[in-house]
């Protein structure tokens, strides 16, 4: 670790994840009516969340009225609250605890991918349990696990260390080539390509019949392992205590030749999944980017009308 890290302008996120580290032991049913709390007690405080929220709210649900999309954007602030907690659960419990918090359905699937030799990739997407889902599989199977370094380099560096340390390898999200050396090679990826993504490659692809700036990478690097594509989706039980994490039979043609119905397909199992438990999908990333300046700007103080 570099001594830079411990710079006072690095304190208070030191601070914070000491407090973290320590409510980690507590009662899981305890952290979790923690986690609510914060979660509700924070809303007020973060104004521009609420407005990315609300507008995505606005355009994937626009069959809710206004009333109950503010009553699930107060849930998804308590969702958020969970996931502050459930993050220091993922980072320092044992495995063993791990597992008593979670079940995997599915893994017969990727037992019998296995047999084949091929690589897997387990195909994921950002909820609130983003954290305890990738850790429930790496508890129980030798997962690799392809991240987004944060930008703080405190977060940076304590993510890195702890994925290193839980799964067989942490790749960066940039670090293709270990990606497809490890699938080649029949080990079993981790990846959540489904956020805003506007590198090249990227295409417009509809996101809740929205079109949103999306990363088609993933058919690409399929077709050059062939590898088996699996999604995995897990979700939040109703009073905090459980998770049960879904892996879904090997994607049948897949990859196709074209690379945006590929991704489409994926954001259709993300929204089907959304609909399921809307709280716990997360809300406050700007999903909705274009890739030219003609894209409407849908999250502007008086952004352009939906529909």
């Amino acid at each position: 670790m570099s001594w830079r890290l411990l710079a006072p302008q690095h304190w208070p996120t030191w601070i914070g994840l000491a407090l973290l580290r320590v409510l980690e032991p507590l009662p899981y049913g305890l952290l979790m009516r923690l986690g609510r709390g914060l979660g509700r007690g924070v809303r007020p405080l973060l104004a521009g969340h609420r407005r990315i929220a609300r507008r995505n709210l606005a355009l994937c649900l626009p069959d809710q009225t206004a009333s109950e999309r503010e009553a699930l954007l107060r849930q998804h602030f308590a969702s958020l609250g969970c996931a502050l907690l459930e993050t220091a659960v993922s980072w320092w419990s044992t495995d063993e605890r791990i597992r008593s918090l979670t079940s995997v359905d599915g893994l017969e699937h990727v037992e019998r991918a296995q047999q084949s030799g091929r690589g897997i990739l387990l195909l994921s997407a950002h909820f609130t349990t983003i954290e305890i889902g990738c850790r429930a599989l790496a508890a129980r199977l030798p997962l690799n696990v392809m991240y987004r370094p944060a930008e703080n380099p405190v977060l940076a560096h304590l993510l890195t260390r702890s994925r290193s340390r839980q799964a067989r390898r942490a790749i960066p999200r940039d670090d293709v080539r270990t990606l497809i050396k490890a699938l080649k090679a029949g080990e079993i990826v981790w990846y959540a390509p489904d956020q805003s993504y506007r590198k090249k490659g990227a295409e417009m692809v509809p996101f809740f019949g929205v079109p949103a700036a999306t990363n088609t990478a993933t058919s690409r690097i399929v077709a050059m392992t062939n590898a088996v594509v699996m999604p995995y989706f897990v979700e939040r039980s109703s009073d905090g205590r459980h998770y049960r994490g879904v892996i879904g039979a090997p994607l049948a043609d897949f990859p196709t030749e074209s690379s945006s119905a590929d991704a489409l397909r994926f954001n259709q199992l993300i929204e089907t999944h959304v609909r399921r438990v809307p709280e716990q999908y997360l809300w406050i990333h700007r999903r909705f980017k274009g890739l030219d300046a003609a894209y409407p700007n849908y999250y502007a103080r008086r952004p352009p009308a939906v529909g």
